[in-house]
């Protein structure tokens, strides 16, 4: 049963704070009213079990995906449209949800409502289940009343991401799939070939090139040292997993990703994508122009791009337009600012984002689609040396052993 810490008032006037579990905040209410005091503020406390779980999918997400995220923004900007009040709508919602672990982020939310939060501060201590661009987009929805548009608009956004993101992950998974199938022959090479050819050179007392020595050594360090190789892997992969949760490490990711050969164009047009679909949706929402950059940035998902683009804040406060603004970032290329510009002429600047948010869009397309064939060479190139290197240190020393044979004969 959910526990709340509450702050009430008794017959006398006197200030009562303490704990308590109730299924609602309501019953919560009945409850102290029957003590004889009066219910004034109550918060969702996180000790007890739902706590627990509640630490768990805030922390590791449980399973929560951007599927579910599209699904409720599309049903509660149905209900909300019809005239259905939020806290039923989310009670609906919550007895409907196919995820147990949605379910309970739902509930966690309508019971925030019922002890009087806005539903953009319960979605608030949800983060990062909820980004910043949500619940800021919400915020605008409660004080301007138009949640369902609010919805509908999110909605929108959060299937343009999953259509990037479905664009980028197409493209890496091809030359994804041959480095692990390149590092899965390696490790077989190292383990089974390898040591057989060693085997047979050892016994014959052979004179071996400098390649085959070299490729000898590594597959004994695969096979006696496999144990210290693991650690390595795994302390490998733990390390750049703590470095990406810091700042600095996120950081130098985000910038190698730019620079990146062939990658770097394609990560920054998907940045870039994604900012202009979130920066006119939240300028048809009715946020002014400056605070709507505030909102947008966060979509970016490259702290060096949000840098960058951040710095069209501090131009347009200053006074400058915001083409100037963004030509000064060096993000953008000439058209988008021509078309910025010429948004900001017309007054219609959220439209026309949301122009070039698809321009941006198909930019990604084409380039996802010309993506293999920029790669297959390299990746053929990388075979054929890796190829050539285990064939001429297994197959020299045969060779140097028939030439000595054949001169003694």
């Amino acid at each position: 049963m959910p526990l709340f810490a509450y702050v009430a008032r008794d017959a006398r006037g006197a200030r009562i704070e303490g704990r308590l579990e109730a299924a609602t905040p309501t019953l919560l209410a009945d409850t102290l009213a029957a003590q004889g005091t009066l219910l004034v503020r109550a918060d969702l406390c996180s000790e007890d079990g739902e706590g627990v779980s509640a630490f768990f999918d805030r922390t590791f997400g449980a399973g929560i995906e951007i599927d579910d995220l599209l699904l409720f923004c599309r049903q509660l900007a149905t209900l909300l449209k019809a005239g259905v009040p939020l806290l039923r709508s989310l009670q609906g919602l919550t007895e409907s949800a196919a995820k147990v672990s949605f379910a309970r982020l739902l509930e966690r939310l309508r019971l925030q409502l019922e002890g009087g939060r806005q539903l953009s501060a319960a979605m608030q201590r949800e983060e990062p289940i909820f980004s910043g661009y949500m619940i800021s987009m919400v915020r605008v929805g409660e004080v301007t009343g138009r949640m369902h548009e609010v919805f509908m608009g999110l909605h929108a956004q959060l299937s343009f991401e999953r259509e990037n993101r479905e664009q980028v992950r197409s493209a890496l998974r091809y030359p994804m799939f041959v480095l692990c199938a390149a590092a899965a022959a390696l490790v077989a090479l190292n383990i089974f070939v390898i040591p057989a050819f060693a085997k047979v050179y050892r016994g014959l007392h052979a004179q071996l090139p400098l390649i085959t020595q070299v490729l000898i050594a590594v597959s004994d360090f695969f096979v006696h040292s496999w144990a210290l190789l693991l650690g390595l892997v795994v302390a490998a992969a733990g390390g750049l997993a703590w470095a990406l949760r810091t700042e600095a490490g996120r950081r130098i990711r985000d910038e190698w990703l730019l620079r990146l050969p062939i990658f770097g164009s394609l990560v920054h047009k998907a940045a870039l994508a994604r900012f202009t679909k979130s920066f006119g949706l939240a300028l048809d929402a009715g946020i002014p122009a400056v605070d709507a950059l505030q909102v947008a940035v966060e979509t970016t998902g490259n702290i060096e791009l949000a840098e960058r683009i951040g710095q069209m804040k501090a131009s347009a406060e200053r006074g400058e337009t915001l083409a100037k603004s963004a030509r000064a970032t060096g993000v953008f290329t000439p058209t988008i600012l021509q078309m910025v510009a010429v948004g900001e002429e017309t007054g219609a600047l959220g439209e026309m984002m949301n122009e070039v948010a698809d321009y941006y869009r198909k930019e990604v397309e084409y380039a996802v689609r010309g993506l293999a064939a920029k790669i297959e060479p390299i990746m053929i190139v990388l075979m054929g040396v890796m190829v050539l290197v285990v064939a001429l240190g297994v197959f020299l020393p045969m060779w140097d052993l028939s030439r000595a044979v054949m001169h003694h004969q």
